[in-house]
């Protein structure tokens, strides 16, 4: 059988402030500057959640995107949608919200269900603004 990788696209919208604990709104504006703001900031993320697995010669699918989709939305998009990563989002409780550690967190929110649908999770590209994201590949 054929091996393919399928993406799926989300959106959601989130706060948050990159700051280490322990240091003070100085030093962590040094490290992180004005996204260390401690009245938050917020982006429009978009989210890609890419799958591979062998195309199944009866549907022609890896896997129904109408599955992947809601898997995506109920473990991820309805949890952190307009919320505050640093403050409401129970999978990021105590990580500093950066790009990379949400892309981490939420490959770690994904692979069992993921892999429930046997197919493999590929990557998880957070884009945080126009020029910036960060991808992981479960390593």
């Amino acid at each position: 059988m054929p091996l393919a990788y399928l993406t799926r696209r989300e959106q959601f919208n989130a706060a948050h402030r990159l700051y280490k604990e322990g240091l003070s709104d100085e030093e962590n504006f040094e490290i992180y500057g004005k996204c260390s703001n401690p009245n938050w900031h917020g982006h429009n993320y978009i989210l890609l959640v890419t799958v591979k697995g062998e195309i199944n010669p009866n549907t022609g699918y890896v896997v129904n995107l109408k599955e992947l989709g809601r898997i995506v939305k109920e473990e991820i998009v309805e949890k952190i949608d307009h919320k505050n990563l640093n403050l409401e989002v129970d999978f990021m409780k105590g990580i500093i919200p950066s790009t990379e550690n949400l892309a981490v967190a939420i490959w770690q929110q994904l692979k069992p269900q993921v892999e429930a649908l046997k197919i493999a999770l590929h990557c998880i590209k957070v884009q945080e603004t126009e020029n910036n994201f960060a991808e992981y590949y479960g390593e």
